[in-house]
């Protein structure tokens, strides 16, 4: 067995248990008011809080003057206390006067229409004026504050995101363009500028791709190559702002990590690009009632996967209700908890919430938090963070670096996701994070852990490597998927795989393009099915549907494994399997349903030797981690119900100390949580 080395995300000495607390706005309140915060937060356990995430305006109230007097208090109180801080540095809104004296600073939506002052993330990330006092701010607080010895972390700026399509975007753009292919031959070639009499013979002709040029909707636009490129090149500026900021602070301040908070499956930004340029991951988690534990699950499992697999802060979450959703349903009782502890199932080495107070105006002022209105502890929701301060005072450090063992991989592309939605066919259901989500959720219900991957990652370590609607294929990484089918490895794709290549131009000579020889298979056409309507296959006994999207496809060197039951390619195969060298590659020519995708997983985890956690239960999430030592079996039961969970281990749970022998029952409440501990030496 490999050994799994601790990784700590907070690299402090005192840092010897899962950091727990999150936003807090003492600036928002009144002086009087901060020190019963302190007692409430002793009270709750609390021992970390974000600090200064919008208070740029506080700080810098006139362009040559800046005020640290109020922040100097709440940073002294924070140590006084023995309060880690995450320190923010307030760039995700600029204040009022910098929009009055430049408003070139001001963003230009999607529409053309220049903004005016207010919200946040209203500042153009091309502006030399936004760059140079975002820049000047970071650098002012590391060398303030960066001496205090409870700061654990920068964060810079807050939930970076939005688009600009101002004339310093659009010069911007240009830049961008001359750096990455040299030539406006080069451009006008991988853009198919011969189409529609598009050709550029100057740089200034290239505008900004929106509704005032090449958009007619916002997911719709006439010229995909360009509008993937400016996808592109903003992730890139908005990354540029923050690697500015971060090498401020990190100049005066090296030894203390910084991270910025993303949003899970965040489309406009190639977050797998950031995470390149962050010292750890870290995001907020904000499901629904709604929403289904798989997904949640899938969004952590991502940001273990853009930090390369080391464990991630889950830097926000709500204590009880958010407040931009239609319909903003409480957490139930249990559910805090439980979601707190999936995260830790998945990477995380932190529980952090937004917010501390509940704020008394705008926006926010209905989203749940620690201290709510009422002021005082005597609340539902502040009895579950002090019972789970609790709890995670006695688990201490014990999973914090552990990491996640997969030997399932399921590909997930930025360039890939922004092309397959901007492609004008073959249907407008067709999204990418549908199919991902499919095949995640299958491997979710069979306790089976999952990488989710880049295409620059590694893959040979894998026993299977799931490739969901790669409709584009980049230079180089066929050749690399080859190599690890010939060398053992198995491959799935699916329908419209294998279509264009990092520029959105189709790779001719029949698809799936790059991946037809991997494939063993040659696909003629592609029938795009409407709602309502599906043809049918029968495998391995069953009898599935087959719905949205059915490539029609010959063998070349794969085998059929079943045939569409109706229409004019009635007798054609819909699933292939090739051999390749000494592993496999199937090939699934449609979209069905999510019985399917288990039997399909179970099916192959079986032939390539891959292990579930452990047996499924009805509703019951099981995951784990694991460090040199132990692993630790997260049970998280998503159902109302209790149920009982045969023990096929010895070990203890550190949770409550309670010890079961193999063969015994433990029962988990409904919403209920057991972390089980076991020796590595039972494997």
């Amino acid at each position: 067995m490999q050994k799994i080395k601790p990784s700590f995300i907070f690299q402090h000495p005192d840092i010897r248990k899962m950091p727990y607390g999150g936003d807090y706005n003492p600036e928002q309140w009144p002086e009087d008011v901060w020190e019963e915060d302190m007692r409430l937060f002793r009270l709750a356990g609390i021992d970390c809080v974000t600090l200064n995430v919008f208070s740029w305006a506080a700080l810098q109230p006139e362009e040559e003057r800046y005020s640290f007097e109020q922040l100097d208090k709440i940073m002294d109180m924070a140590r006084e206390n023995q309060l880690h801080v995450i320190l923010a540095t307030s760039t995700a809104a600029h204040p009022a006067w910098m929009a009055k004296r430049y408003p070139e600073v001001l963003r230009v939506d999607f529409s053309g229409r220049k903004r005016k002052f207010g919200g946040r993330h209203n500042s153009c990330p091309n502006s030399p004026v936004y760059q140079n006092y975002s820049v000047a701010l970071a650098q002012k607080l590391a060398k303030r504050y960066g001496h205090y010895e409870n700061l654990i972390g920068w964060h810079i700026n807050n939930e970076y995101g939005g688009e600009c399509y101002c004339e310093n975007c659009e010069a911007a753009f240009r830049g961008w363009l001359k750096e990455t292919y040299q030539t406006l031959e080069e451009v006008n070639r991988v853009w198919n500028t011969s189409f529609w009499g598009h050709t550029f013979y100057d740089w200034d002709e290239i505008a900004a791709p929106n509704l005032l040029s090449e958009h007619f909707e916002e997911e719709r636009t006439m010229f995909q190559g360009i509008s993937l490129d400016y996808r592109r090149f903003f992730s890139d500026s908005l990354l540029a702002n923050y690697r500015a900021e971060y090498q401020a602070v990190k100049n005066i301040t090296p030894t203390i990590p910084v991270t910025t908070n993303l949003m899970g499956f965040y489309k406009p930004l190639d977050y797998q690009k950031w995470g390149r340029y962050m010292d750890f991951i870290s995001w907020d988690n904000y499901p629904s009632n709604e929403t289904p534990p798989a997904v949640t699950a899938m969004n952590h499992d991502l940001m273990r996967g853009i930090g390369k697999g080391k464990p991630f802060a889950l830097m926000e979450q709500t204590p009880s209700v958010t407040n931009w959703l239609s319909y903003n349903a409480l957490k139930r009782p249990g559910v805090m908890r439980l979601l707190s502890y999936q995260a830790v199932a998945h990477g995380a080495d932190s529980v952090l919430f937004f917010q501390m107070r509940r704020t008394i105006g705008a926006c926010e002022k209905y989203h749940g938090a620690v201290i709510d209105h009422a002021g005082h502890e005597h609340t539902r929701v502040f009895r579950e963070i002090q019972a789970l301060g609790e709890e995670l005072k006695a688990l201490g450090s014990q999973t914090m670096g552990s990491k996640t063992p997969a030997k399932a991989a399921i590909l997930v592309d930025w360039d890939n996701w922004w092309a397959l939605e901007y492609s004008a066919g073959p249907s407008c259901d067709l999204k990418y994070l549908d199919e991902v989500e499919r095949y995640y959720t299958a491997c979710y219900k069979q306790n089976i852990p999952v990488d989710i991957i880049s295409t620059e990652d590694p893959i040979d370590g894998y026993s299977l490597v799931i490739l969901p609607v790669l409709y584009m294929v980049k230079d180089g990484f066929s050749q690399k998927l080859k190599a690890y089918g010939m060398g053992g490895g198995t491959i799935i794709a699916t329908y419209f795989s294998g279509i264009v290549d990092e520029h959105d131009l189709v790779v001719l000579g029949g698809y799936p393009g790059r991946l037809r020889d991997i494939l063993g298979i040659w696909v003629e056409e592609c029938d795009a099915l409407p709602k309502g309507k599906e043809n049918s296959f029968f495998w391995n006994g069953k009898q599935y549907p087959a719905v949205l999207l059915c490539d029609i496809m010959h063998m070349e060197t794969a085998k059929k494994q079943a045939i569409y039951e109706s229409d004019f390619y009635a007798g054609m195969p819909v699933i292939s399997c090739n051999q390749l060298g000494a592993g496999k590659a199937w090939y699934i020519a449609t979209r069905s349903s999510g019985e399917f995708y288990q039997d399909l997983i179970r099916h192959i985890a079986r032939e390539t030797g891959i292990c579930p956690v452990w047996a499924p239960v009805e509703g019951v999430e099981i995951t784990e981690r694991r460090n040199e030592t132990f692993r630790y079996l997260f049970f998280l039961n998503h159902m109302e119900e209790e149920t009982a969970i045969a023990m096929e281990l010895e070990g203890e749970s550190p949770l409550d100390g309670m010890k079961y022998q193999k063969g015994e029952q433990a029962v988990l409440p409904g919403k209920g949580v057991m972390i089980y501990r076991v020796k590595i030496e039972q494997i």
